[in-house]
């Protein structure tokens, strides 16, 4: 089990970022051959400073398209700054606009106290509260990031990436295992990739814990790929159709 190690109070970790300032990604999601919404995954070109510290602005859109739009309409916005140094988010934030259902919810990180602050406004209510973390806890965003810094060179097929995340009020123990190498199609192309799958908790959107798997690419970018999901209305897929700014080109399959 690979897991992330503590540190000193006054220190932080420093990893090999395999990402640059710029870089953006454009997903599709899809039911079968049916469009269902689009997402784009950006890294500001500047660097942002929060706690004192250099950080990523990353910022994740996502909607619905087509007929999906029609009965669902989602416009979700998610944003993390990321330690530049230690790959570690100081605020995250999330503005969720889901038909009738708003959100926007920011979550301060003291990543030396190893505390929380979330001030969120759900449906006109305003909640303003403090939860404990552990070291190094990432948010949703950032823990993709941090994904993209491990050399899985390293590991074997079966091997555990454990990361420490916090979500709304929560702290989550989450697993990946790592499923070894694969070629992957998406609509950007086929790239040699890693295969891995997140141990999903019990719940009534997926379809058991081993209903996510996800592709990674195997080169120095180790950019998400693609994700197939199982859900309770059939299978879902997320594939990589459009990119920019990358630090390397990506591994094609000849």
């Amino acid at each position: 089990v690979f897991c992330m190690s503590f540190i000193k109070k006054d220190e932080y970790r420093n990893l090999k970022a395999n990402f640059s300032k710029g870089e953006k990604l454009t997903y599709l999601a899809h039911y079968g051959f049916i469009n269902a919404g689009r997402a784009t995954v950006k890294m500001d070109n500047s660097i942002y400073y929060r706690k004192g510290r250099p950080c990523y602005k990353v910022d994740v859109d996502g909607w619905t398209v087509g007929m999906f739009s029609l009965g669902v309409k989602v416009k979700d916005k998610w944003r993390s700054y990321i330690d530049t140094a230690a790959i570690i988010p100081h605020e995250f934030y999330r503005d969720i606009s889901e038909n009738k259902y708003k959100l926007q919810e920011t979550t301060y990180f003291d990543q030396r106290d190893k505390k929380a602050r979330v001030k969120r406004v759900k449906n006109g209510e305003t909640k303003d509260n403090s939860y404990p973390i552990p070291q190094y806890a990432q948010d949703l965003v950032s823990s993709y990031y941090y994904l993209r810094t491990i050399n899985f060179d390293n590991l074997k097929s079966g091997d555990e990436i454990m990361i420490k995340s916090f979500f709304e009020d929560e702290v989550y123990d989450m697993k990946v295992v790592f499923l070894g190498k694969e070629e992957v199609k998406t609509k950007a192309g086929k790239i040699h990739a890693f295969k891995m799958r997140p141990v999903m908790p019990e719940n009534d959107i997926f379809d058991g814990e081993d209903s996510i798997l996800f592709w990674v690419s195997d080169d120095d970018n180790r950019v998400p790929l693609k994700v197939r999901a199982e859900m309770f209305i059939g299978a879902v897929e997320v594939e990589l159709t459009d990119y920019s700014g990358l630090k390397t080109e990506f591994n094609w399959v000849k």
